[in-house]
Parts: structure tokens; C-alpha cells; sequence
């Protein structure tokens, strides 16, 4: 099953890369310190929770998988296709602006933060490479996990028909309807692929954020791609949902690192 219980903490997990030995997790928001409107694993510390609550959190999800919180490298997220190579835990340095996480070093753990956005994991385990990404509709239409995959290829020399991709929760297409501008640069970024990517529903256009990524992934080769269908939106006991909660919403976070 992709739900695994660890104390108090509930975390979600591909079962391929379960199988090929990542260490890897997406949280719930179950199992945590913080307080409505961010009960209660919030991991966001720009959200207006306690940094105690925040670094506590933090710790939690870091133990339940075994890691120590001090290797941690995360970035600072703006919605970009930048990715930033980890060649050590971040330490005390300031968070590089970027939208996606590139290792090989197992003293490192990936760590980014979401609440609809599309969580995209990524592991070479020919190479032992691991990835991660952060693709709202702006880092979609950008192509960051596109961006992932090409700097995995140049940095490590990975084959992407080698990656194992995982695509997890995230507000799901039902969900997510999207005005005029999006639609736009959603259109000039995939072309005609578009069109498949944005649904009409109840007279809106919804888009799809699953299937748009699953596609990029695709079009680098990537064959393996298991997606989670789990919609932030639907499943607020489980997962934070900016759109879902009206912005008055905590941060879920994902981590994956390699076996030392």
C-alpha cells in the first residue's frame, strides 16, 4: 500500500521506488505540533506558524525515515524550472532560489515543501541519482521537471529511460480551474499537446497538472511514471490545499535520499 504509518506521522510512497530501495516520503499533514489553520505537520515556514512548531515538524519527518535533520538541502521555491545541484547538506548557507533538487551523495536528504503544487520525485538507481521537484502551473509551463531530468543527464551521465519517476499528491484536475492568462502560457508552452492538458468542465477549463507532467516526463525518455492520482483538494484530513483551504493553509513536505 502507498500509506505507511509511522508513530503519529502518516507518509505516502511509490511502491517502485519502495522496491528499488530510496529512501523517499511524502507526509501528510498528520502527526504534527502546530495548531489550525496549519494542523498539524506543517513544514512551511512563511505561512505564519511558530519556527519552533516548524523545526519540530521538521525533525519528526526527518526521524520517520530514518534521516538526520541535519542533512537537509531544500531551496527557496519561486515557481522556476532552476535546479540546483546538492553536493553537501546546505548547512547554515542561505536557500538558492529553485524549483528542483539534484543528488548523489548519500549524506544528503532533498527536502521541499507543498500544498497543491505537484511533488515530482525522481531516482536513478543505475547511477544512484536522486531528483525532486517542485511544478505548480508556472513550473509546469516552464518545463521543470524537464529541466530536472536534462541536468541529471549532464551532471551524473544518467539515461532517462534509467529513471524511476513518481508524480504525488497535488490538486487534482477537478479542482483546478484556471483563467484566461494561465490557459495562454499553458498554450505557448505545450502547443498542440495543450489541448489535452486543459479539460473543459462546468463551462471553466481545468488544468491538468498530472497528466502535464507525466507528458514532459515523457518526452524525456522517462518510462517509468507512477502517478499517485491523489488530489490535495478532496482529502483536506490528509494533505494542506491552498486553493482547497483559501490560502489559510500549512505546507506538507517530501524528502528522498540515497542509502549510505
Amino acid at each position: 500500500m502507498p500509506f505507511r504509518d509511522v508513530g503519529p506521522l502518516r507518509l505516502y510512497q511509490f511502491e517502485s521506488m519502495v522496491q528499488a530501495g530510496v529512501v523517499h516520503a511524502i507526509f501528510t499533514r498528520r502527526g504534527g505540533t502546530s495548531p489550525a489553520p496549519w494542523r498539524s505537520l506543517n513544514v512551511g515556514g512563511t505561512v505564519g506558524d511558530v519556527r519552533e512548531r516548524v523545526v519540530e515538524n521538521r525533525r519528526r519527518c526527518f526521524a520517520a525515515v530514518g534521516r538526520a535533520p541535519e542533512s537537509i538541502h531544500d531551496v527557496w521555491q519561486v515557481h522556476s524550472a532552476d535546479v540546483v545541484q546538492a553536493r553537501a547538506p546546505r548547512g547554515a548557507a542561505s536557500p538558492v532560489q529553485a524549483d528542483g533538487l539534484i543528488c548523489g551523495d548519500p549524506s544528503v536528504t532533498l527536502f521541499m515543501r507543498f500544498a497543491d503544487c505537484v511533488p515530482v520525485l525522481l531516482f536513478d538507481p543505475t547511477r544512484r541519482v536522486v531528483g525532486m521537484v517542485h511544478a505548480g502551473w508556472l513550473g509546469t509551463a516552464r518545463r521543470a521537471v524537464s529541466a530536472c531530468v536534462q541536468a541529471m543527464v549532464r551532471s551524473y551521465g544518467c539515461r532517462p529511460e534509467d529513471l524511476l519517476a513518481g508524480i504525488g499528491p497535488s490538486i487534482g484536475p477537478d479542482h483546478y480551474p484556471v483563467g484566461d492568462e494561465v490557459i495562454e502560457q499553458v498554450r505557448v508552452a505545450f502547443g498542440s499537446q495543450a489541448e489535452a492538458y486543459l479539460v473543459p468542465k462546468d463551462g471553466r477549463v481545468h488544468f491538468d497538472l498530472w497528466s502535464a507532467n507525466w507528458g514532459l516526463l515523457e518526452d524525456e525518455g522517462v518510462r517509468s511514471v507512477e502517478v499517485s492520482g491523489i488530489c490535495t483538494a478532496c482529502h483536506p484530513l490528509d494533505w494542506f490545499s491552498h486553493r482547497g483551504e483559501h490560502g489559510r493553509t500549512g505546507r506538507f513536505g517530501g524528502l528522498i535520499g540515497l542509502e549510505g
